[in-house]
């Protein structure tokens, strides 16, 4: 086997070469651990250079000496870290070593940090905000303007009726117009025109004296509500609200099928029910009086099934 002997000085020359390059990769190294993944600031832009600086200077050096190699390399270092830092890359008019925020969009106004300002602190730079001069704490969307959730045209904050239908038409505090002023909003008034202080039914029509509260049942000879009465009795209860003054008589009556005795009982207790339930549910209890007519005044007649269940009614009058 032959064996090569270098000369001493070419010896020196890969020991040169080799410390040179180790130093080149350790500069590398620690490049990576200064601007590595989750890192932000002005801090990665310099590890970077610096790391390129080293590289430069070391390479530079190892062409002579270990010695010169190290020193080069160092001071390229200190030198591109330098660069880099007093350098401002996204052109804000803030140093890198200071820019909290590097990156910055052309032409953004940004603070001391470098940071994009917000002048309402709603979130929105004052570069993307279409509605500058947000209140404290309101929510917006990406534009910088208040939510309005119904799209009534009013904002969140000040809308005092959320959930407006759309389209209907509101004030200035997000709630639905009611032109006559009688308690129905424009959107559900069948009689837009209602003379002022007239009482009106859930469409806005003038309350008839007799109220009939259809599809008010009760269990078979009991005065016990059955659980389908409570729609008609629930639009009764926003009548009695909307016109809190106004005093009804809540009106029993049978057919005349049973004992005249036993039918004017019945008809009060069936009365009595639907007045309980209407206080119960917010009317004014002083308003209501109750009385029960038994069989005494037929709408139609007890000699047919229908007319027998046209009888067993209960009525609000006015």
């Amino acid at each position: 086997m032959r064996v090569q002997f270098l000369p001493f000085w070419r010896m020196k020359e890969v020991k040169n070469y080799k410390l040179g390059l180790v130093a080149v990769v350790l500069s590398l190294l620690l490049s990576a651990c200064a601007s590595g993944p989750g890192k932000t600031g002005w801090y990665d832009q310099w590890g970077n250079c610096a790391a390129a600086g080293a590289a430069a200077g070391i390479a530079a050096g190892a062409t002579d000496d270990f010695d010169s190699a190290v020193a080069v390399g160092a001071g390229g270092f200190i030198v591109g870290g330098a660069i880099c830092a007093w350098s401002d890359t996204d052109a804000d008019g803030v140093k890198n070593y200071k820019d909290d925020c590097p990156g910055t969009v052309q032409g953004g106004i940004v603070d001391e940090r470098g940071c994009e300002i917000d002048s309402d602190g709603d979130g929105v730079v004052d570069r993307l905000d279409e509605c500058p001069g947000t209140p404290q704490g309101v929510t917006v969307n990406a534009r910088g303007c208040e939510l309005d959730s119904d799209g009534d045209g009013v904002g969140n904050s000040r809308d005092r009726c959320p959930g407006t239908p759309a389209g209907a038409k509101v004030d200035q505090y997000g709630c639905e117009l009611d032109g006559d002023g009688d308690g129905v909003v424009d959107s559900k008034d069948k009689c837009p025109s209602t003379p002022a202080g007239r009482a009106v039914d859930n469409y806005g029509c003038t309350l008839e004296a007799e109220y009939k509260l259809e599809r008010v049942n009760f269990e078979f000879d009991s005065a016990k509500l059955t659980a389908d009465s409570t729609a008609s009795l629930d639009e009764a209860v926003q009548i009695l609200k909307r016109h809190s003054d106004l005093k009804v008589e809540i009106a029993g009556h049978t057919d005349s099928i049973g004992n005249d005795d036993y039918n004017m009982g019945l008809s009060k207790r069936r009365a009595q029910a639907v007045a309980d339930y209407l206080i119960a549910n917010g009317a004014t209890a002083a308003n209501i009086f109750v009385k029960g007519y038994g069989e005494t005044d037929p709408v139609a007649d007890n000699g047919t099934e229908a007319g027998r269940a046209a009888n067993r009614r209960v009525e609000l009058r006015h």
